[in-house]
């Protein structure tokens, strides 16, 4: 038998990761190490589990699946990490792929074979959705992918908090902000503050409490 493929399950519904660790727990070369709630907690634990594979939903509260996979592939290169969301619009699975992550699938997919994903992104492939497309960049953006600092800030923009408050919650000064906002608005080519809002949660690049 092929040596177990470990497993981290991140999703903030308890009953979604129950369901995705007795699909995997029924395989005999899958492993499920752990579960994580939430980004902070999938960092953590990946840090400390060492899994092969993060099963990581894109739609977290407080830190993003965005900013948590390229936090734990900051800290582990190794690590393949596949992205589950309900999401299939082409800007959310770019920046998915542009963060790392080695596959992308759709949760509420009816073909969704969760144990063939895991063992594909475990031997180095790339896993796409059937219904979706490898995205090309939209008309009007640039190729650069936004930071996990800049997702953090534009997280906060969308919050309605001012440079003033982003700089005091992040321990930045102002004018670190302001350059990053500068930066963001650059990246996605949007100048206006109310344009960038709706952007962001339209592509899901933010979190919707």
């Amino acid at each position: 038998m092929p040596p177990s493929i470990s497993v981290l399950l991140v999703d903030d519904h308890h009953l979604v990761r129950r369901g995705f660790r007795r699909i995997l727990e029924d395989e005999p070369d899958i492993s499920v190490l752990g579960e994580a709630a939430d980004g902070d907690e999938a960092v953590r634990l990946a840090r400390q589990l060492r899994p092969q594979v993060v099963l990581m939903d894109c739609a977290l509260p407080g830190t993003s699946g965005l900013v948590a996979t390229r936090k734990i592939l900051a800290d582990s290169p190794s690590v393949s990490i596949l992205m589950l969301s309900m999401h299939s619009e082409d800007t959310l699975v770019r920046q998915a792929l542009e963060a790392g992550a080695s596959g992308y699938i759709l949760k509420n997919a009816v073909d969704l074979d969760l144990a063939a994903a895991v063992r594909k992104v475990a031997a180095g492939e790339k896993v796409l959705s059937p219904q979706l497309s490898r995205p090309a960049t939209l008309k009007g953006e640039r190729q650069a992918a936004l930071t996990a600092r800049e997702l953090e800030i534009l997280q906060l923009i969308v919050d309605g908090k001012s440079n003033k408050e982003i700089a005091d919650h992040l321990h930045l000064s102002v004018n670190t902000v302001s350059v990053h906002r500068a930066n963001i608005m650059d990246a996605l080519g949007i100048h206006k503050t109310a344009e960038l809002v709706v952007y962001a949660i339209r592509n899901g690049l933010v979190n919707i409490p």
